[in-house]
């Protein structure tokens, strides 16, 4: 598979119109401006996150497994690796204070030290 080409947030969003229509799912950058008109939901929805990160109202929705097929098409690259929520919550996952087991994490290393 080819790189991606690389785009900051700031970068995404300056593509925040109607005829010039980017966003983020999933830390992947979308130019949604052609398919504004086929969208099921209406196009009012896209150019409500036009330029922004649209990952929580993307996963909101339930799409199918074919509109996240059909979405590959529109992909032009991905947000720069400092910036992706990804990175962020794996952090988050990794330390003992946000995973589920936290507590006898905690408990285990006060009974062990």
């Amino acid at each position: 598979m080819a790189t991606l080409t690389q785009y900051s947030l700031a970068e995404v969003a300056k593509h925040n119109t109607p005829q010039d229509l980017w966003m983020v799912i999933d830390d992947k950058v979308y130019d949604v401006t052609k398919f504004q008109n086929e969208h099921p939901g209406g196009e009012e929805v896209l150019i409500e996150m036009a330029g922004k990160d649209a990952t929580n109202e993307f996963n909101d929705v339930g799409h199918s497994t074919d509109a996240k097929e059909q979405m590959k098409q529109f992909v032009v690259g991905e947000i720069v690796e400092a910036e992706r929520k990804k990175k962020a919550n794996q952090q988050d996952s990794d330390s003992p204070s946000s995973s589920s087991g936290s507590w006898f994490g905690a408990l285990k290393a006060k009974l062990f030290g």
